[in-house]
């Protein structure tokens, strides 16, 4: 590494606070400092002093949005689990069974229970956990240690511990093997494309199961008029994304709240009215003896069994708009209990109608309850879709964040709510998407073929996740990862290879679209890894800059320049290229590195850190913008504003903090001569010095505020990207075809940014990469 790089990286390292009285040593304190053994993600709901009110209402809440998808299971489970029929009595006990202990230990104790615990300051999913390790081992492709990274104060999440053995050697393994980092990012990223496809199975499957109720209701409505009922649905349900769901979201609790009270109410009735011996079903035994019954058979309806814990993973993701504790509550004590009993009540039922498991649920109902019990199901799936797409959305807004999608519009659609967001061209492929599925697959049985196989991918990922985390981060002993291995990675595994089976009946649909959207997310983050690289080699040094700006050729004119760049150290060499087209420098310049972190969320006090470029007179400054992959800008505060009033602070602490030198050199402001002042005992002369460093700070903050008056200019690069030469047919396919097609048809950094029109000032580059 240069000189002028290790310059850099020390003066990047230097925080300028506040004067403090004495010649105290400054530093920096924050919660990193504070018992950081106690740290256990930083939840904003978690806290020990929040009330048990306060934990009631967020279960209350909770209820309305993460439990729509498990929520309406019911409605479609025993159907794809017998979808050739019922051949023996004793088998719905076995299946009972299996249900019972599948819900036990998937949602419940796997993700309440211990998944929870792994959320990022809150904020659930694949990339929390990815992001998490990347924050803790050095396995992220992308540089995420560094000095303005982990100096945010809720960055690192690890705990101390005596323990070094197999997880240093793992940590070890991870942070040495590039080929490992690209497994992490590559699982990840399929990962989150199986949850993107779960946004195009949900809607699908939920809606037409709900409005298959009409097919027992009435002969009138056949199955062409039922799927056309259901895309109608599917269309307005897509089509009032933009609206967002904060102006309904407070029906949504006790809707499917009522869903879960009447669904366990005709469980109870069935389960007395008609076989009070399935109870049987929670004695194991006779899961074995549905196997040895029906060997292949029994395997292959594993596939539908699993659908009863589809969307589990909404728990994991949407842990940020509760909190654990909540979470835990909501699905102890209403939706567990209320899902054992439904499906005890339609097995009960089945055990003496089995020719009626083709629409259980609605075959079950009792008759004065059909109609109430039909419109409450066609609004819970519309509940529990609208919860996956949103969630869908909240996945892609991270994966943009984190250089691993497309440039897509993030729209807020609420400015009370956190993480309500919509993205207008993913919607439009959501719907379009839905739309086929339902019309090509046409029944619940062949949805259900894909859906198992998103479904359980996606949660055997996770749980290898949980395991890395266990391991690297909270260090736990080595039987304990053993257990959760065999208790609950091997039943998803088993699970995986009997949906794996019905690849070629519809389960080839996941695998497809997230082998698309995998491909498309590695492309665009090859390219970007590659360019931010280019620009880190080609990076114009601090003596280059400032020899730059000093040039007697270089004319200074009045206003105010913002450059974005992506780069953190140094000075992006596209602004090089600028000066010598355009000799022409506005009076103050600043260099804003616009950043996302692996974490979801950067405290508002702790988002903008700035260094000056020296000498002083050149009003030079370099600022890092740091965003969590959660967060986006907030449209209600201009980011112009925010950036030139956190200047001024900056200028004014450091100022200060510069005032604590034995000997300061203080322009005067009335002379081109500088004054040297020494501070001593003198009363007299502490009082004239502390007088001439207000003047100096005085002017400097004028400076500021006359280039603004006079103008702000956005400047931002906007690179040509090329593969260079001798480059491999693989390589130029993918920059030059794959990644140029891609930007040229999304969006524009500039649309990013929100920036205006009539202040920004593009300036092109080729880079060969």
């Amino acid at each position: 590494m240069s000189n002028d790089d290790n310059n850099m990286n020390n003066d990047e390292q230097e925080i300028a606070y506040p004067q403090i009285k004495g010649k105290t040593k400054l530093h920096r304190y924050d919660s990193l400092d504070l018992e950081s053994a106690n740290v256990n993600g930083h939840h904003g709901h978690d806290s020990k002093d929040v009330s048990w009110a306060v934990v009631l209402s967020l279960a209350f809440q909770s209820i309305g949005v993460i439990y729509g998808d498990i929520g309406t299971s019911p409605l479609y489970v025993y159907a794809s689990a017998f979808s050739d029929g019922i051949k023996n009595r004793d088998d719905i006990l076995g299946v009972l069974s299996l249900i019972y202990y599948t819900i036990t230990l998937l949602p419940l104790i796997k993700y309440v229970f211990i998944v929870l615990r792994a959320n990022d300051n809150g904020k659930g999913g694949t990339f929390a956990l990815y992001s998490l390790l990347c924050r803790n081992a050095k396995v992220g492709l992308l540089p995420s240690q560094q000095a303005e990274d982990q100096d945010v104060s809720n960055y690192q999440l690890q705990l101390p511990s005596n323990q070094l053995g197999l997880p240093l050697k793992l940590k070890t393994f991870l942070e040495n093997s590039i080929i490992s980092k690209y497994i992490l990012l590559l699982v990840t990223m399929l990962s989150t494309s199986l949850v993107i496809g779960d946004g195009v199975l949900t809607p699908s499957i939920s809606v037409l199961s709900a409005v298959g109720g009409l097919k027992e209701a009435s002969p009138a409505f056949t199955e062409g008029r039922v799927i056309w009922i259901s895309v109608g649905i599917l269309i307005i349900l897509f089509s009032a994304q933009r609206f967002g769901t904060d102006k309904v979201g407070y029906s949504f609790a006790p809707i499917v709240s009522i869903w879960f009270i009447m669904n366990a109410g005709i469980g109870v009735f069935n389960f007395i009215k008609y076989d009070p011996t399935v109870i049987k079903a929670v004695n194991p035994w006779y899961i074995i003896q549905y196997f040895a019954r029906n060997g292949k058979d029994a395997w292959v309806s594993l596939g539908g069994v699993v659908l009863c814990v589809t969307g589990t993973e909404a728990l994991f993701a949407d842990v940020g708009h509760f909190s654990v504790r909540s979470i835990q509550l909501s699905m102890s004590s209403v939706v567990y209990p209320s899902l054992m009993l439904t499906y005890s009540g339609q097995a009960s039922f089945l055990r003496l109608h089995p020719d009626k498991v083709g629409n259980a649920f609605y075959n079950a109902i009792p008759g004065p309850l059909y109609w109430p019990m039909f419109a409450v199901a066609v609004l819970a799936a519309i509940i529990a879709s609208q919860a996956m797409i949103s969630g869908t959305f909240s996945i892609i807004q991270q994966s943009l964040a984190l250089g691993c999608f497309p440039r897509v519009k993030i729209v807020h659609t609420s400015a009370k709510l956190e993480g309500q967001v919509y993205i207008p061209e993913i919607n439009y492929i959501l719907m379009l998407a839905s739309v086929l599925v339902t019309i090509a697959f046409r029944t619940t049985e062949k949805i259900g073929h894909a859906y198992g196989i998103a479904v359980v991918f996606a949660e055997t990922i996770t749980s290898s996740f949980i395991v890395l985390v266990m391991l690297v981060i909270w260090k736990k002993h080595i039987l304990l990862v053993i257990m959760y291995v065999c208790c609950i990675m091997s039943v998803e595994f088993v699970y995986l290879s009997a949906v794996l089976y019905k690849f070629p009946h519809g389960g080839y649909f996941p695998i497809a679209f997230a082998v698309i959207l995998l491909t498309i997310m590695f492309i665009w983050n090859y390219v970007y890894r590659k360019r931010y690289y280019y620009e880190m080699v080609n990076k114009v040094s601090p003596d280059t800059l400032r020899e730059i700006v000093s040039r007697s050729n270089l004319c200074r004119i009045p206003g105010l320049a913002i450059f974005y760049s992506e780069l953190v150290h140094g000075i992006p060499p596209i602004f090089k290229h600028y000066v010598e087209n355009i000799p022409a420098l506005h009076s103050v310049l600043i260099f804003a590195s616009v950043k996302s972190l692996p974490i979801s969320k950067i405290p508002p006090e702790e988002r903008f850190l700035f260094r000056r470029v020296h000498p002083r007179e050149l009003n030079v400054f370099r600022c890092v913008v740091r965003y969590g992959y959660a967060e986006t800008r907030n449209e209600e505060e201009p980011f112009e504003m925010m950036l030139i009033e956190k200047l001024k602070e900056f200028i004014r602490d450091d100022f200060w903090v510069h005032g604590n030198d034995a000997q300061t050199q203080i322009k005067n402001p009335q002379s081109d001569e500088e004054d040297t002042i020494f501070h001593g005992d003198d009363d007299e002369n502490e009082e004239y010095t502390l007088r001439a460093k207000e003047d100096a700070l005085g002017n400097e903050i004028e400076v500021i505020d006359r280039a603004r008056l006079s103008g702000v200019v956005h400047m931002m690069g906007e690179s040509e990207v090329m593969a260079s030469k001798g480059s491999s047919v693989v390589k130029r396919i993918v920059i030059d075809l794959a990644f140029n097609f891609l930007r040229k048809n999304l969006r524009q950094s500039d649309e990013m940014f929100d920036i205006p029109r009539k202040q920004l000032l593009k300036v092109g580059m080729a880079y060969e990469l």
